[in-house]
């Protein structure tokens, strides 16, 4: 028998560690939300969550295990704009240097959030260079150390705390939903739906044009799709983590995927329904319960991670106008 990457206690210990750190996030309910999906949802607000997004419960876990001298030296990280913030703002907390490697067409409110919490920020073009490479050159020159956004134990570990908290204060699911793009959040919520709720399932939910997850899971290996065109930037990945595959593809009943438009509609629901304002990334679990995609959820109680909130007030007008209110 192999030895599990991760396990329930490694999440447990996660929350420890986030304990009086982490915001414990609302859990948000709605009647329309409930008639149109046709099952009880649980909406875990990691909007809301420091930073705007889920990623600060895994950046911390990683960064809090650090040794002294290797918070020292500093960190690195590379993200398209919430695992940068969550590094950023963690970094500060623990009196590390960060210097963060994020894509010249990042929305402008990640940028400018990762250099108020105090990062250095290094901008690249995503389409013509590898982040990752990058990344080891800084690690190699400088002597930094390198925080993962999604391929990491500890980093996975941290994220399922959010599925741990739903769990906890709503009680059992049968269906657990959240957004992929390396697969560290649906790794994190897998782990503990298999160690709280064995008989439940989980499904990730990823963009149309960047379903490099769907795609391995049915080849049976990791595939690289190349950087995907698709107005959810925070889940832009052409494949994903090595280590995230290898619990997905164990634990995950399937992948689907929503169009940008859907996610836009979904978008607009939260915020004229439920009064929240969310990024297109982080609805993408909802859009696909609003849009029919996942089936087996009628009468269900249905847990669905809103994963992020950081749209700025241009963007996300822009979109309405663009997709949405036409």
């Amino acid at each position: 028998m192999t030895t599990p990457i991760i396990t329930i206690a490694d999440v447990e210990a996660a929350a420890k560690v986030l304990d009086g750190v982490a915001h414990r996030t609302p859990v948000l309910t709605s009647r329309t939300l409930n008639q149109r999906a046709g099952a009880q949802v649980f909406v875990k607000a990691e909007n809301l969550q420091r930073g705007g997004a889920f990623k600060f419960r895994g950046a911390y876990n990683k960064l809090a295990s650090l040794t002294d001298d290797e918070r020292a030296r500093g960190v690195v990280a590379f993200s398209s704009g919430n695992h940068a913030q969550a590094v950023a703002l963690a970094s500060s907390l623990l009196g590390i240097e960060a210097t963060i490697l994020m894509p010249q067409d990042a929305p402008p409110a990640k940028l400018e959030a990762t250099r108020g919490y105090g990062a250095h920020v290094v901008t690249f073009d995503r389409y013509t260079a590898n982040r990752e490479d990058l990344g080891r050159e800084m690690v190699a020159e400088r002597g930094l150390v390198l925080v993962p956004p999604f391929d990491d134990t500890l980093i996975m570990a941290g994220q399922g705390t959010a599925t741990l908290e739903l769990i906890d204060d709503v009680g059992p699911l049968d269906v657990m939903v959240t957004p992929v793009s390396g697969g560290g959040l649906v790794a994190g919520a897998a782990v503990v739906m298999a160690g709280r709720c064995p008989d439940g399932a989980v499904i990730g939910v990823e963009p149309e044009a960047g379903d490099d997850t769907r795609r391995s899971l049915e080849a049976g290996e990791r595939i690289d799709i190349g950087v995907p065109r698709t107005i959810a930037d925070g889940l832009q990945m052409s494949t994903p983590g090595a280590l995230t595959f290898e619990v997905n593809r164990a634990l995950l009943r399937e992948v689907v995927t929503v169009t940008d438009a859907e996610l836009v509609d979904t978008m607009a629901f939260v915020f004229d329904r439920m009064k929240v304002v969310a990024e297109p990334s982080g609805v993408a679990g909802l859009a696909a319960i609003l849009h029919g995609k996942i089936e087996g959820t009628e009468g269900r109680r249905v847990g669905v991670v809103l994963s992020g909130g950081n749209v700025g007030v241009r963007r996300f007008v822009e979109l309405m106008n663009e997709y949405h209110l036409r």
